[in-house]
Order: C-alpha cells, then structure tokens, then sequence
C-alpha cells in the first residue's frame, strides 16, 4: 500500500488579488475572465475549470466572511476561520475602502433605502460596479449610525470601532462631519470640487472651528460646532471701518510680487474681496449660512476672482497678505480680535486654496 503524506491547516487562505476583484464587484465569473486575460496560472499550465474553481470557492469564503466584516470586532472574537493578523488587516482595510468618485456622489445625499436604490446612477456616472456602490454606500452608512452621536473624535472612533487605517478614518470621519452638518456639497456650481478637497476643507473645519480645538477629553465632539466662537466672529464687523489701512497693509506687501495688471485689478475690486471675508465670518453662526459655507465662499470670491483670471499663487499670497494685514493693525492689538480673525483665516485660507481650481 502506497505511503499518503497529507498536510492539514486551518488557516483561512485569502488571496489578495482575487479578493480585490470581489472587493471591486466582479462576479465570479467576471473574475474567471479578467484572471485569465491577464495569464493567471498559464505558467502552472491549470486549466480554465481549475481557475473558475478556485475562485468560486475564494468567493463563498469571503461572502462568509462578510457578516462578521460589518462588525470587525466580531472578526477579532470569532473562531471560524483562523486568520493571520495581516491577512484579517488586510481584509477590513479592503473591505471599507471606498473610492473617492463614489464618496464624492454620496456627499449631500440622504442614507436612506431609497437611495441605495439607485446606485446604478452613481456606478454608471463613476464607472464603479454596482455591487462595490451598494458595499461602499452600506459601509458609510454603518458607521455614520455608530459614531454620530459618540462622544470624542469622529477619526479616533473610527479608527477604533472599525480597526482601519487613520487616512481610511479620516475619509469616513469627514463624510460623517459633512452629514451632520448638513453641509451644502450638492449644489451645481460645486460639482467641480472633488471628495479630496472637500476632505481637506473639512478637516480643517473639524480641527478649527469645534469645541475640540480648545478642549480635549472625551465629552467633547468635533462633530459640534463652537458655537461661542461663531457668534464672537460677529465683532469682525468692525473691521469694516478700517478698510482703508487694511487695503493699503496689503497693497504694499502685493504691489512687489504682482504683474501690474494683476496688482490693478486688485486695486479696483479690494473692497468687494474684503467684505465678503467679513460677511461670511459674522453670518457663520446662523445655521443655514454655516450650512452654505461652500457656496457662499464659491460666489463670492472663488467666481469673481476666476473671470478676473487669477491663479492659485495669486489667491495664496492674497490670503497670507490680508491675514497678517489684519494682524497688524492697532485695533488687533486686542488679543481677542486678533485670536478670533486667525483662527476664522486658519480655516478659509485651506478652503479657498483647495476650492480654487483654474
């Protein structure tokens, strides 16, 4: 009688590329296909029915898998399948991954049954699969509920609740803040903004403008707005009175580094600049132009500064000029004036340098 040598292991086996495609919402048979368009075990000489074979029996192992990724605590506890610590990583960060175009349509829409029903919108729009919408919808959904109303930062929840990434965290967290607040993303006039830079002007938002910017601890959110400081923003009104040194602080630090025709232009239509600046500080603590945020600094500033064709260094060294402009004046002596005009600047000179695409 011949000698059998038989190997066991309990390990779950994942294969990374094959789980991409199911992570991606290739159907097995769609995976078969592309694997072996790309020569997939043409070296071992296997045959297309071995292919089609593994990869349905990688697929019913992570569809299994699957219900204890909705709650990845759950992956850690559960004996069912034996994971390796960088293959069960590998697998949640994979799983919550979401691509930026498909977080980009969900921004502004209601997480609702409804909603995910017409994903199929959102796939031929971004060219992303419907199955790979539906997970990324249910996955921003899942931990939009759990986090919303916890207590501590959203990135730190996140991270904690979900095992991923910090920039994964990071992602999830501002399109959770953007929910929250209800901030307007929708509109026409902002489609052109990406998810990235939304990512940016909220997190600069998150880190400046709430209560976790002056305190630390867990009973503070930085899903909660300090509402003191917006309505303390009101007393930059009075900057409105001094327009004129203001004006001339940054003539003078611009006059050297501009074109003359950019440096005109400027000279012509300071005033206008200046009082939108104003304008949208002191009406920030009412919610609905907290809410318009984007729009307003898009009408306002955005549009009029690309039909007078600046460019981003322009709008940069403008920013940075008209901040420490303010700065220096006499009346920002008083350190509440000047702490509340840096801290209101910190966050729209992020915001206007990531919205101003030429």
């Amino acid at each position: 009688m011949a000698d059998v040598d038989v190997f066991i292991s309990n390990y779950t086996l994942v294969d990374p590329e094959i789980y991409q495609l199911w992570i991606e919402g290739f159907s097995s048979s769609e995976a078969v296909c592309y694997l072996k368009q790309k020569g997939f075990g043409h070296s071992m000489g296997a045959p297309i029915d071995l292919i089609a074979s593994d990869v349905l029996d990688h697929y019913r192992t992570y569809s299994l898998i699957e219900l204890y990724l909705h709650a990845p605590s759950k992956l850690m506890e559960q004996s069912c399948f034996q994971l390796e610590h960088h293959t069960r990583d590998l697998i949640i960060e994979k799983y919550y991954s979401i691509d930026d175009v498909v977080a980009r349509e969900i921004l502004g829409k209601k997480l609702t049954s409804r909603y995910r029903k017409d994903l199929d919108e959102v796939g031929d729009k971004t060219c992303v699969k419907l199955k790979s919408c539906r997970r990324q919808f249910d996955n921003v959904k899942r931990i939009f509920r759990t986090v919303e109303e916890m207590p501590g930062t959203l990135t730190n929840n996140i991270m904690q609740h979900f095992f991923i990434s910090n920039d994964l965290a990071k992602k999830y967290a501002c399109i959770v803040f953007l929910a929250c607040l209800r901030f307007e993303t929708s509109k026409k006039k902002l489609q052109y903004l990406t998810f990235s830079d939304l990512l940016t002007c909220s997190h600069s938002i998150m880190i400046y403008w709430t209560y976790t910017y002056q305190h630390t601890g867990p009973e503070y959110y930085d899903t909660e707005m300090d509402k003191e400081f917006l309505l303390d923003l009101r007393e930059l009104r009075c900057l409105l009175d001094k327009e004129k040194e203001i004006k001339h602080l940054v003539c003078m630090r611009l006059k050297p580094v501009l074109l003359e025709r950019a440096f005109n232009e400027l000279d012509s239509n300071f005033r206008s600049y200046w009082r939108a600046l104003i304008t949208i500080a002191c009406n920030l603590h009412r919610n609905r132009e907290l809410r318009d945020l984007f729009v307003d600094l898009c009408e306002r500033l955005v549009e009029p500064w690309r039909q007078n064709g600046w460019n981003r260094e322009q709008v940069n060294k403008f920013l940075a000029s008209i901040t420490q402009s303010v700065l220096d004046l006499e009346i920002s002596r008083d350190q509440e004036t000047r702490c509340l005009w840096d801290r209101y600047m910190q966050v729209i000179t992020i915001c206007l340098d990531r919205m101003y695409h030429v």
